[in-house]
């Protein structure tokens, strides 16, 4: 999933460039960037946790999450590698819902996934309706090789935030930086700032 600094892409002329952030092109494509092989996780044995600077650990089965409220959205979503694809249709649970009646004590978290992947986050930066834990893509379930049978989606940063084979998050008070993070990425991830690279 590395980036290269040497990349070059095109804008497409039909879009409008206020939805595409400085240094992003257009792509009909969703490409599959991963920074290991793709895991296929049987769904009787799949959990979501909430651990950490938390009152009380909580987690949900597959067919728990399921019976959630869920949402379905479009959000244009951005990637490291300078792709940009517009008006993906998503559906799962807001990570609000999966909070509510959480104690948190912290305000940092450490989201980790099925391989030993880890990205994070300021805990503001997945509540208050700006992350979910989906499971559908444009109508159908998630395929593995994009994450599924469930992802994060933070569509607001830059898509390796988004943690693929989500296995939940760890609540933190004090921020500890990721995978991609520990490599040089940016700590935040917020593509309308380039923030790529640690410094940027």
């Amino acid at each position: 999933m590395a980036p290269s600094r040497n990349f070059h892409g095109r804008r497409r002329a039909d879009v409008n460039p206020v939805r595409v952030p400085p240094g992003q092109y257009v792509t009909p494509e969703f490409p599959v960037l991963s920074a290991g092989p793709t895991p296929r996780m049987p769904l009787e044995s799949w959990s979501f946790t909430i651990r950490g600077a938390v009152e009380e650990t909580v987690s949900w089965t597959w067919d728990e999450l399921r019976a959630l409220p869920s949402e379905t959205l479009t959000v244009d979503i951005h990637c490291v590698t300078k792709w940009t694809k517009l008006d993906t249709s998503w559906t799962g649970v807001s990570l609000d819902t999966l909070l509510d009646g959480v104690q948190t004590l912290g305000e940092q978290v450490l989201v980790f996934s099925e391989g030993g992947y880890t990205t994070n986050l300021p805990l503001r930066d997945i509540t208050g309706g700006k992350a979910w834990l989906v499971y559908d893509y444009e109508g159908k379930p998630l395929a593995p090789e994009h994450g599924g049978p469930a992802r994060l989606l933070v569509p607001h940063l830059y898509l390796w935030k988004s943690a693929k084979w989500v296995q939940g998050i760890e609540v933190r008070e004090q921020d500890r930086p990721g995978f991609w993070e520990h490599y040089g990425y940016n700590n935040y991830g917020d593509p309308w700032r380039e923030q790529r690279y640690a410094g940027d």
